[in-house]
């Protein structure tokens, strides 16, 4: 996973590649995060919790659940809009 911040600063994109499980061709209508093809991006957020609550309100769905990556981030997944997958980050400390 590599996150490559915007030239001013206050964006970034995140590139990842799945090891595990393999990936797999797009057909399903709600394809899992680990589908090959450009099907997500990852925000950073301030509070993941709170931004799921409002995102849900909106017709958002969870995918899984929130899930700590060591003791760095919260991270997430929701899926949006035409089925897209939207991925939440929340660094902590």
């Amino acid at each position: 996973m590599a996150l490559l911040r915007t030239p001013d600063g206050h964006g970034k994109v995140e590139l990842a590649r799945f090891r595990a499980p393999a990936a797999i061709t797009p057909e399903p209508e709600n394809a899992p995060a680990n589908t090959l093809g450009i099907r997500r991006i990852m925000f950073a957020v301030d509070d993941i919790k709170d931004t799921v609550a409002r995102l849900q309100a909106h017709g958002a769905e969870l995918v899984g659940e929130i899930v700590q990556f060591e003791n760095i981030y919260l991270l997430c997944y929701v899926r949006g809009p035409e089925n897209i997958v939207v991925g939440l980050a929340e660094q902590l400390g």
